[in-house]
């Protein structure tokens, strides 16, 4: 008895693992330290799931599935595999554990480099911003040799440490539109995931009957729309090789919210994502000149994260 005792107040003074979790955002630490009832709610799957075909740009529905032989267009998403080696992969990868990661929200680390920001306020500090890392060098270069990547001179670097025993994930969101662009970059290592597209727009998506789609169909003559599905209902997923460049622009980027669910994290994922300014701080805009500043930082490549 006395050694239970003693066991049980041994556990009771070992210290509890910490979280960067706040809210209702929650990760497995977290959520085995609560006790009663969770007051945070998960959000139900969706009704209507689709897998998008990156050799057509349609979302299509799945094998075996009521929705077999239906689609629609999906625009806005480039996925360019294989885009480092994995010696470059790993090289990064050891360079970002040998900088500090942040503990984050919902089971995620990590790494910033870019102004400090306050979006509700729209405003920003230069402080402690150097740049993006050296080693981002090379990969940035390497993107302005892919069409539609040409001129993109991204301001902000962040790099995200996802782990399935912190149960890692991220909630559907939109980035930023004051001071983000066009055209969101992420660059995924370390293993695969799923990045899920969903709309809470009220309003229903038509769908296209379409058995044979593929690349050669699409060039010509597509079955007229003949069955909708609720907006809000449908969830499309991507599939995201590792060592993977996902593009996102256009209604993928500003209709379309974006998400990684706990269930898509099998393994260490590393992502760096990268954002460029929007037109009000490129030429022409009203904040030119500090957007002028701001680059110039970003691409000296002589940052730590801040």
């Amino acid at each position: 008895m006395a050694t239970t005792a003693a066991a049980a107040a041994a556990a009771d003074s070992t210290p509890l693992q910490v979280c960067g979790c706040k809210g209702i955002r929650t990760c497995l630490i977290c959520e085995r330290q609560r006790h009663g009832s969770p007051p945070w709610q998960r959000s139900p799957q969706k009704k209507h799931c689709f897998l998008y075909c990156p050799d057509t740009g349609w979302a299509m529905g799945p094998k075996d599935s009521d929705l077999e032989g239906w689609a629609f267009p999906f625009p806005g998403v480039t996925l360019i595999k294989d885009f480092v080696t994995p010696e470059e992969e790993a090289e990064m990868v050891r360079l970002m554990d040998s900088d500090p990661w942040k503990l984050s929200q919902s089971g995620r680390r990590k790494q910033d480099y870019g102004p400090k920001v306050n979006f509700r306020k729209q405003k920003l500090k230069m402080a402690g911003f150097q740049g993006l890392p050296s080693f981002s060098q090379k990969v940035v270069r390497r993107m302005g040799l892919y069409p539609g990547l040409e001129d993109f001179r991204p301001v902000e670097q962040c790099n995200l440490d996802y782990s399935p025993e912190r149960g890692s994930a991220i909630d559907p969101h939109l980035d930023d539109a004051w001071l983000w662009g066009e055209r969101l970059v992420s660059l995924s290592l370390l293993s695969a995931t799923v990045v899920s597209m969903s709309r809470e727009a009220p309003g229903s998506l038509l769908l296209s009957s379409a058995p044979a789609l593929g690349p050669d169909a699409l060039k010509g003559s597509i079955v007229a729309p003949s069955r909708s599905v609720p907006c809000q209902e449908v969830e499309v997923a991507i599939s995201v090789p590792c060592r993977s460049l996902l593009v996102l622009t256009g209604a993928a980027r500003h209709q379309w919210t974006h998400a990684i669910h706990r269930r898509h994290i099998q393994a260490r994922r590393v992502c760096a994502t990268f954002r460029e300014l929007s037109s009000e701080f490129l030429p022409g805009g009203k904040q030119q000149e500090l957007g002028q500043e701001l680059l110039q930082a970003a691409l000296s490549f002589q940052g730590r994260p801040v």
